[in-house]
Order: C-alpha cells, then sequence, then structure tokens
C-alpha cells in the first residue's frame, strides 16, 4: 500500500514541485561536485571516485549499494577501472524503475572561456565539461527520486540510480556489462529513464545505427626523391575519398528516414571521416624523412537508419574498395569493423513514453515533443542486451551544447526535468492509479 504523502490533500504535481524547488541549492551543489570529478574518457579517469561519492550519498538515504568493476572489458586496467554503481530502494510489490546515467565525459578540447572543472554558477547556468553531457541529468535524476522518497517513504515497487561507465565509448565497460550480467535487463527492471540532454520537452525514442570502421590502403616503400620506386598508399586513400565524394555521398544525401530524428540533417544517412592516418609516424617533434607511404588507414563512422540494413550498409562501402581493385593499378586494401549497433525505437505506446510524455505536459503545459538521437547512447544496450525495450531517454540540457566548449546546464531545465521525472516515477510505480 502506498502511503499518503506528508502534505494533506495537496495535488502530488504541486507537492512534488514544491518538494523539489525546496532543493534547488542541493541540486546546484549536486551538479557542481559531480562536474568537479573529472571522469575523462579517455582514459577513464577518477571513475572510481565519483562511483563512490554517489554510491556513498544513496546509501545514506536508504538504499542498497552494489559497486561492479567490468573486468576484461575495453579500456579497463588497475589504474583505469571501469567502475560502475547500481543503487537500489526496494518497497512493496510493484514494478522496477530504474535511472541510467553515465558518469564518464568527453576530452576537454580548446576554446573554452571559464575553467571547465570549476562547474561556475552565472545566473541560472552551471558551466563545464559534462555538465549538460549528463552530470546535469544525473544530478536531476537523484533530486527527483529524493523528493519522491521524502513524500513517499513507504512506496510501492523499487528504484534504481545507476552510475555508469565508457558511454562516450561504446558504453561497453557499463551499460553493456552491466546488461550481461542480468543487472540491467529484463525481467530485474521494468522501465528505464536515461536522464541524456534530448531538451526537457522532448521524449527521446531511440537512436539511428551505426557502423564504426578502418579501411587501410596499402602501397610500396621508397625514397621519397624517387616516388615512382614505390606506390604511396595515402594516393590509394585518395582514390578512395574521391569515389565516397562523388558516388557514396549523393547517395546517402537521398535517403530520409520516418524517424523523428533531431535536428532535421540527421534525418539522412551520413557518412563521417573520422581519421586518416599515413607514412611516418606522427609521434616526433622534428623532420620527416623522404620515404612513400607504404600504408594509409581512414577510420569512418556511418550512422544509419531504421529503414536501412546493416549488410546493405557495409556493401555500399565495399562495392567502391573493390572497384577500385579492378581499375586501380596496384590498389590494394583491407576493410576491418570496429563496432555496429543497429538502430532502436521504443513504442509511442510503451508505458514509459506515455508516463513521461504524460509528465511533461502536467509540469511544462504543453504536449512533449517525439524525437529520436542523431547518435546512439545506452539504450543500445537495454534493448538489445537487457532484452528490454521499455527505455527511453528523457532528461534536461540542449543536445547542441553536447561535447562544445563552455558546456553548460540550466538550473531551471533540471527542476522542471527532476518534475517530470519525479511525477512519472509515481505513475509507473503505481500503474493504472493516475495522478
Amino acid at each position: 500500500m502506498t502511503a499518503t504523502p506528508d502534505n494533506g490533500a495537496a495535488p502530488l504535481l504541486q507537492q512534488l514541485s514544491e518538494r523539489i524547488d525546496a532543493k534547488r541549492d542541493e541540486l546546484i551543489s549536486l551538479t557542481q561536485d559531480l562536474i568537479r570529478i573529472p571522469t575523462l574518457n579517455p582514459p577513464g579517469e577518477f571513475y572510481t571516485d565519483c562511483c563512490r561519492y554517489l554510491g556513498e550519498r544513496l546509501q545514506q538515504r536508504g538504499f542498497e549499494v552494489a559497486y561492479y568493476r567490468a573486468e576484461g572489458s575495453p579500456g579497463d586496467s588497475d589504474r583505469y577501472p571501469r567502475e560502475n554503481v547500481v543503487a537500489r530502494k526496494s518497497g512493496g510489490s510493484g514494478p522496477c524503475v530504474h535511472f541510467n546515467s553515465h558518469i564518464d565525459v568527453v576530452a576537454v578540447g580548446a576554446n573554452w572561456t571559464r575553467d571547465p572543472f570549476s562547474a561556475e554558477l552565472a545566473g541560472d547556468l552551471i558551466y563545464g565539461r559534462g555538465a549538460c553531457d549528463m552530470k546535469g541529468g544525473l544530478a536531476a535524476s537523484v533530486i527527483a527520486v529524493e523528493a519522491y522518497l521524502e513524500l513517499f517513504p513507504n512506496h510501492a515497487g523499487a528504484i534504481e540510480i545507476s552510475g555508469t561507465a565508457d558511454e562516450e565509448s561504446g558504453g561497453y565497460g557499463g551499460v553493456a556489462w552491466l546488461a550481461e550480467q542480468g543487472i540491467m535487463a529484463a525481467p530485474r527492471i521494468d522501465h528505464v529513464i536515461i536522464p541524456e540532454p534530448l531538451n526537457k520537452d522532448r521524449v527521446c525514442l531511440g537512436h539511428r545505427g551505426v557502423w564504426w570502421a578502418e579501411i587501410e590502403t596499402r602501397g610500396r616503400i621508397a625514397h621519397g626523391s624517387m616516388p615512382f620506386d614505390g606506390d604511396s598508399a595515402i594516393r590509394h586513400m585518395g582514390a578512395v575519398m574521391e569515389k565516397l565524394e562523388k558516388e557514396l555521398y549523393p547517395v546517402l544525401a537521398r535517403k530520409r528516414t520516418s524517424m523523428p530524428v533531431v535536428p532535421d540533417g540527421a534525418k539522412e544517412s551520413t557518412l563521417n571521416i573520422n581519421s586518416i592516418h599515413g607514412g611516418e609516424s606522427e609521434e616526433f617533434d622534428g623532420l620527416p624523412t623522404a620515404l612513400v607511404a607504404d600504408s594509409c588507414r581512414m577510420i569512418i563512422d556511418r550512422r544509419f537508419l531504421i529503414e536501412e540494413q546493416l549488410d546493405a550498409v557495409k556493401a555500399e562501402v565495399g562495392e567502391i574498395l573493390d572497384t577500385l581493385s579492378r581499375e586501380r593499378a596496384g590498389f590494394a586494401y583491407s576493410l576491418r569493423d570496429l563496432f555496429e549497433v543497429i538502430p532502436t525505437m521504443t513504442s509511442e505506446q510503451a508505458p514509459v513514453v506515455t508516463e513521461v510524455s504524460r509528465a511533461i505536459e502536467q509540469v511544462l503545459n504543453k504536449a512533449p515533443d517525439m524525437v529520436v538521437s542523431p547518435g546512439t547512447y545506452d539504450q543500445k544496450h537495454i534493448d538489445r542486451i537487457g532484452k528490454l525495450s521499455n527505455c527511453i531517454a528523457y532528461g534536461p540540457g540542449i543536445l547542441t551544447l553536447a561535447h562544445q566548449p563552455d558546456e553548460y546546464v540550466s538550473v531551471t531545465d533540471m527542476l522542471d526535468s527532476a518534475k517530470v521525472m519525479a511525477l512519472a516515477l509515481h505513475n509507473l510505480l503505481n500503474p493504472g492509479q493516475g495522478a
């Protein structure tokens, strides 16, 4: 039986809103503390510190806390352990609602005008690497849950909060590993909300697919003053790029999806050349030697639509390379898969979608936009490995600020998102009761 809130007959939303608004300073402090732990990935710094900070806070509030190191996962080492924390508060019978946030942040990069790890508060904004993506979302979910538990100490079901590793590099040391262990998976969990920064008035149903691959062209080394005695792998890679430019990019631009992907440009299939490395190593400060490059490697990042098949996506690139092998003298290549993710999209009729949507309408007085993310996030592992399709991304922050200099999150947006999450949490824990 769910307990009655402690302030009488006031509507549930009013009670939650007042409780969360009263925690504004606490929300700011929590967000700042999280940003000030520089959990840079790569290489995976201070993961344990961040997990322990979060776990100790939640343990003090009655959660059962467990720490999991994803031993053997990519990047895991004694120096940089892939640490994760999962906190659980069990109540009466009922479903389990899980809030999952990644703790890692990307490299700082150039052109900041503020200290990226000082978590400076300026007016309504908190600045710092990870403020938007996604320590602001993590903090909002923690405050939402803590406010809810203050009103409903004898709640139905179970509530979980996790801080997980390596989302920025694929999530294999975080959610993927936990899903493989049955921790982040059905039937243990019923509903998952991932507070990624997709804007507070949007419900993100899923994401496009991705295929990363490495193309290597091979040549023959020779003296740079006599390139005719060698065969430049870099020139061969130039031919690959010309084919991509003239033949593949126009085809991709004509492909459109019915998925509600944002921004609009991501409704097309895309291919990004992530990096090119050829010839001598760049890890020196002196002058290069006179050599013809015998190897050139290019990393491609292909984002594809739910209407496309992965085999066909790979074949488009493979056919270009095979054609060059037939048409271009001396052309030799290898194509190596790095990783791949199938597109995913939760049904708009799924309970987590309907309840978060209803909460957005009540808190913000507007119907939410249903969107799909241009890039992948940890929903892919919850869906494919954890066999749990009842999962969305919803959280504060502006998507286009992620990974940018002077990244920030709005305190007002975090408060509003926390109210949405708390209200949706109540309705998911108490299906059919309404609020």
